[in-house]
């Protein structure tokens, strides 16, 4: 779009340095208090740790998660594609106060769950993916961010959407969450139905619910030896689907 200045100009042409321009495109983050590394037992008695992904692991992963966009059941494609733009967002600095868990299980990784913090109140949960079968990782991993938004961030709510009939069985009838009117409040994923989750509920119902369904709870401080087994991951070679 071109339009004449209504004023006689100096310089008919301003040029912008990127650095100028990156903190408009980039918002600044909220100060949030970071996630400390936790473990858990699985059912098959292995311990998952679950910590904070760094963004020089995302590399690595991306190729990983981009092979899901070929698996045509279940709707690992629309979730392959959408974690891989939303990790990539993260690490282009182009996705407002995003956060990501791996779940990493003797070196390897088991797991990994991602949302983003709307504001002070309200918790968006994202994708959970579970690589490691059987073993209720991806259960451990949603019951992270949960525990996360309430425990560590001291939210209100935290807003959930679902793609696939097993992750909507599993969370939102099981956890029976109530949804929001549609279409006045949206998800962010696709503008699909919001299912939430509140303060109150989660301390009167839900919290259980999830330590019940797992069997266990989250320990902490990670021991230094089990800590070490999850400074780095080794990715699976193909999905497990």
């Amino acid at each position: 779009m071109k339009k004449q200045p209504p004023e006689r100009v100096s310089q008919n042409e301003i040029i912008f340095k990127v650095e100028e321009l990156e903190p408009l495109l980039s918002p600044p983050p909220m100060d949030l208090k970071p996630w400390t590394p936790m473990y858990l037992e699985l059912k098959n008695g292995a311990k998952l740790v679950i910590r904070q992904m760094k963004k020089e692991e995302v590399p690595a992963l991306l190729p990983f998660i981009k092979k899901f966009m070929d698996v045509d059941h279940d709707f690992y494609d629309i979730v392959g594609a959408r974690v891989y733009a939303e990790i990539l967002g993260w690490y282009r600095n182009r996705l407002k106060d995003p956060y990501v868990f791996v779940g990493i299980v003797d070196g390897e990784l088991a797991a990994i769950a991602n949302g983003r913090i709307m504001d002070e109140d309200i918790n968006i949960s994202l994708h959970t993916m579970a690589f490691k079968r059987g073993v209720k990782a991806g259960a451990a991993m949603y019951y992270a961010k949960c525990y996360y938004a309430f425990e560590v961030l001291e939210q209100n709510e935290f807003w959930a959407t679902y793609e696939s009939y097993n992750g909507f069985k599993r969370w939102g009838i099981g956890m029976a969450q109530p949804s929001y009117p549609w279409p006045e409040y949206q998800h962010e994923l696709g503008g699909a139905k919001v299912f939430y989750v509140t303060k109150k509920y989660w301390d009167t119902s839900i919290k259980k619910y999830l330590e019940d369904y797992l069997g266990t709870t989250f320990k902490s401080p990670v021991p230094e030896d089990l800590l070490r087994s999850a400074e780095n991951f080794k990715i699976p070679s193909e999905p497990n689907v």
